[in-house]
């Protein structure tokens, strides 16, 4: 359990120390018809709003996508072009992997 902290300046910095944790994993997988899809999992779904981020990434790559399962899935093939932005909304580039 993740203690709640009061000062709003403390949370944003824990908050940016939690980004640069988290252990993200991208891939693509084959949906129906032969079409590819943007997996991210990874990102915990408790501490950032998987909605949101799926909304932005949707936005810069063009392309419609969902959230399920605690997961993002983006369609097409964006494996590159997601670890970019992944690390400029602050999650640690070292920590994305990409299959």
């Amino acid at each position: 359990m993740v203690p709640r902290i009061v000062n709003p300046l403390d949370e944003m910095l824990f908050r940016e120390v939690l980004k640069e944790q988290q252990r993200i994993k991208v891939y693509i997988e084959r949906a129906r018809y032969g079409k590819l899809k943007t997996i991210i999992e990874g990102i915990d779904e408790k501490e950032f709003d998987l909605e949101e981020i799926a909304k932005k990434l949707k936005a810069k790559l063009a392309c419609g996508g969902t959230v399920k399962k605690g997961r993002i899935e983006l369609q097409g093939d964006h494996r590159e072009r997601v670890k970019q932005l992944l690390a400029e909304y602050g999650f640690s580039e070292d920590l994305i992997e990409i299959e």
